[in-house]
């Protein structure tokens, strides 16, 4: 990845952050793109503490490199004007973009009569219109990038009630997400720009995860290394095969030969907790 630029929305903390420090690893230069500059008071990190953190990596795995590959960026995905600017700042900083990732989202695990007009709003403003707003900015650069992908982190199209009638707002707007990789991996196919989706098999436990879920979610999660060492492997493929892809982790990593997932386990030998939307699985009520 070195010499390539990735945006990253949301990557002040969880999935975001862990995605971005392993394409640092790997040579990326990073665009964190997150709308918390001041520390939240009941969630860790900010789009600079995630940046500082980046610079550490690329550091001690480039120990001549002098710093300045992350480039923290204030970012609300439902400004256009924000938006357009965060591009502009990372193309000024970097020369262009070469991946884009789609990570930051709202969720609101509610029914209809429970669910306000205000998350309602934020949730699909957020995870579907963001997506799309962001996937627009970015495709005038993405065309001249470097084996170039966008990436959602959104899931499969499973047209069952199931994953609709808990929280149908929240399902329409990840879905709206998911819409966007059936849509446009093939608009941009004869481009050569890559559009897949990347989804956890199980749980993944973030902060955001626990003020969900309690200190208890954590025995049923993984970490979210191991949504980041899924994403290294698919942003490595050739952009103009691998494409319209709605990709899990851990499938992606059995594909690259890993079979010990453990690593990844938060508390040794409990059972893990599938994630929403997954084929083959019940729902489950467990955040409800």
């Amino acid at each position: 990845f070195t010499g390539r630029t990735v945006l990253i929305t949301g990557a002040s903390r969880g999935i975001g952050k862990a995605i971005a420090l392993r394409l640092a690893k790997a040579g990326a230069s990073i665009v964190v793109a997150a709308k918390t500059a001041v520390p939240h008071p009941k969630l860790p990190g900010t789009i600079y503490t995630a940046a500082e953190e980046i610079e550490k990596v690329i550091t001690i795995i480039i120990p001549n490199q002098a710093g300045g590959r992350a480039l923290p960026v204030v970012l609300d995905v439902r400004d256009e004007v924000n938006v357009q600017e965060c591009v502009k700042q990372a193309v000024k900083r970097f020369g262009g973009i070469d991946i884009l990732i789609n990570n930051a989202s709202a969720i609101s695990l509610t029914g209809t009569t429970k669910t306000d007009m205000k998350r309602y709003d934020l949730m699909h403003s957020v995870n579907t219109r963001g997506t799309f707003m962001m996937s627009k900015a970015c495709i005038p650069h993405l065309r001249e990038g470097k084996n170039p992908h966008i990436l959602n982190i959104s899931p499969p199209l499973l047209m069952d009630t199931q994953w609709f009638a808990p929280h149908v707002a929240y399902t329409m707007s990840k879905y709206g997400m998911s819409m966007c990789v059936l849509g446009m991996h093939e608009e941009l196919r004869s481009q050569g720009i890559a559009v897949n989706a990347l989804w956890p098999l199980t749980a993944i436990w973030t902060s955001a995860m626990e003020m969900l879920a309690g200190d208890k979610g954590a025995a049923g999660s993984r970490s979210p290394e191991i949504m980041a060492d899924a994403a290294y492997a698919i942003l490595t493929k050739e952009s103009k095969q691998y494409t319209g892809k709605f990709a899990i982790d851990e499938e992606v990593l059995r594909a690259e030969g890993v079979s010990d997932f453990e690593k990844y386990t938060m508390v040794k030998n409990a059972p893990l907790v599938p994630d929403f939307f997954i084929p083959s699985i019940k729902y489950h009520k467990q955040f409800n």
